[in-house]
């Protein structure tokens, strides 16, 4: 995927979740080393680059924690409202151009190393 369609698809992220702002959401976040976190909470403030959410933590203490649009992306983080993920397009999308991605690299791998053996030896 191309850098102009990740923008692209980054600013209608973000023109989305301005629509939630003050609603309750469910995040899902893959913090790595196999460690998924879930939880519960308000989408307080959304930015140009991020998003903050006021979430609940244990013993009803509530946390402000802070993802990027671009966490959503990359399937990182993902929010749900009411059960019904709110961002699942654009993950297959993606995930359908990745697939898509390697047979045209190995193409152009084969075209290269053929022209690098039609090169004369110095």
């Amino acid at each position: 995927m191309d850098l102009a369609k990740q923008a692209q698809i980054v600013d209608s992220i973000h023109d989305t979740l301005s629509d939630f702002v003050g609603q309750k959401l469910r995040v899902r976040a893959n913090m790595g080393r196999s460690k998924i976190v879930e939880s519960e909470g308000v989408l307080m403030q959304v930015h140009p680059k991020l998003f903050i959410m006021e979430v609940k933590r244990k013993r009803g203490v509530a946390a402000r924690q802070s993802y990027q649009y671009v966490d959503i992306l990359t399937g990182m983080v993902e929010l749900s409202q009411n059960g019904e993920a709110l961002f699942g397009p654009f993950i297959e999308e993606i995930e359908a151009e990745d697939e898509l991605v390697p047979v045209i690299a190995e193409g152009q791998q084969e075209s290269s190393e053929a022209e690098l053996q039609s090169l004369p030896m110095i």
